[in-house]
């Protein structure tokens, strides 16, 4: 049996004992208090009776109907000791001013009386005590309400020690009195059970644990992109959805690595918290804009491509491949390449390095216009896009024969679908005649 599940059943035997004792002497002693009390007590014995049953439920694990675990039974228990603290309340404080408009039975103070009610502090004391450091050690909703039900039974009990007294005084009102301070406080206790519980049963989120959250995932080391960040809570255990962006040239693993960071940290800061987390890559389209305005900004450049994003070591590495005319030297290449590097990490502060790869620059020499095989290239681009090209030419260079053709598509047509066309149209004409070197293709609406 769990900690929680035994000071429960502690707590249903101590209220039981207790309606025995508030019941019989106050019906004894005509003491509106002590028989408020005995009722107060009989909502403790059925609070305690549904904990200890709402525990054996909330420890069992999850199952495939109850996928979070069944710790909201807990609350439920809680929200069904505040119904009954709420009627307690109505019928004492009922009572009570029955009394107070003078109606009732004179109240007796004998010794016994006494020696009840300082027996019965006694064990409120010790009932609040020992459910609050229960629920301390647990997290149990359950538990931390019955402390609170129990703290106020010992502010209730005390409260029925002075009424009587004031009677035995010849106050003959303070019994009544005390008996509304106890409706009042029942009345308070219920309301706070009802507002707490069906805040945790209508998924309300934890404010404190989610500050609590954002601040430590905040503190994640190499820093993440928090998204979006979601909180529950059942039975004292915090449930976190979270979605944090890495960049897109991450590899998976690293991504991985900062999800698990993540769930750490707020392990930390929410022990026996139920993490999980979604990792999405960054959109780095703006930056590789930026990166393309300031390569082409160097007067030497002819052309980048293969722009590579890579995280290390929590800085953003950049690395692509840069064309220069091939009858560059190495010497003048490289002075491109680091006037590039430099202008890069001036213009994009997100990037830390850059790593350049010199390629040359394949020019089309300037040829001749001859003759060829434009039935053959009339053909393959009427059957890829139903319509014959609007021009073709034939260019002899050194490198060979290059053809050139103007393909006419429907201005509607994405681009990613005309490019399709043109490229499947170079490999048509390339496998048909190999004595084609190379294939230029423009598209126009």
């Amino acid at each position: 049996m769990s900690t929680a599940r035994r000071t429960a059943l502690v707590s249903v035997v101590a209220a039981a004992i207790l309606i025995a004792l508030k019941l019989t002497v106050g019906l004894a002693a005509h003491s509106l208090g002590l028989i408020s009390e005995a009722v107060h007590s009989g909502t403790d014995l059925v609070a305690a009776i549904l904990t200890y049953f709402a525990l054996g439920v909330s420890d069992r694990p999850a199952d495939t109907t109850h996928q979070y675990g069944h710790g909201k039974a807990e609350n439920l228990a809680a929200l069904g000791e505040a119904t009954f603290l709420g009627l307690a309340s109505v019928f004492i404080g009922f009572r009570a001013i029955e009394r107070l408009t003078g109606s009732g039975h004179a109240v007796h103070t004998a010794w016994y009386v006494f020696a009840v009610i300082v027996v019965v502090i006694g064990f409120d004391a010790m009932r609040a005590t020992v459910s609050w450091r229960a629920s301390r050690v647990t997290g149990s909703p359950a538990l931390a309400s019955n402390a609170l039900h129990f703290a106020s039974d010992l502010a209730g009990s005390v409260a029925v020690l002075v009424g009587l007294l004031f009677v035995r005084s010849g106050y003959a009102d303070g019994d009544s009195i005390a008996a509304l301070f106890v409706a009042v406080l029942v009345l308070a206790a219920a309301a706070r059970l009802v507002q707490g519980n069906v805040d945790v049963l209508m998924d309300r989120a934890p404010l404190i644990a989610e500050e609590a959250a954002r601040a430590a995932i905040a503190e994640v080391r190499p820093p993440v992109e928090l998204r979006r960040l979601r909180m529950r809570q059942a039975a004292g255990r915090q449930f976190a959805d979270v979605v944090i962006a890495v960049p897109s040239a991450a590899a998976v693993v690293q991504g991985h690595a900062m999800a698990d960071a993540v769930e750490q940290t707020l392990e930390q800061v929410l022990p026996g918290s139920d993490v999980v987390v979604h990792v999405e890559p960054i959109v780095d389209a703006d930056l590789r804009e930026r990166v393309h305005a300031a390569a082409v900004a160097v007067p030497e450049v002819r052309e980048i491509h293969n722009l590579s994003l890579v995280a290390v070591d929590g800085g953003t590495e950049l690395s692509l491949h840069l064309k220069l005319p091939g009858n560059s030297t190495l010497e003048e290449a490289h002075e491109v390449a680091e006037r590039l590097e430099a202008a890069i990490m001036a213009a994009v502060p997100e990037i830390d390095a850059v790593q350049t790869h010199l390629e040359p620059l394949a020019e089309i020499a300037a040829g001749e216009v001859v003759p060829g095989d434009v039935p053959t290239v009339e053909r393959i681009v009427q059957e890829v896009t139903g319509r014959a090209p609007r021009a073709v030419r034939f260019l002899n260079t050194d490198s060979g024969l290059v053809a050139h053709l103007t393909l006419a598509l429907d201005g509607r047509s994405r681009l990613d679908h005309a490019h399709a066309r043109a490229s499947e149209i170079e490999e048509r004409i390339r496998l048909e005649r190999p004595d084609i070197v190379d294939v230029v293709v423009h598209t126009e609406p």
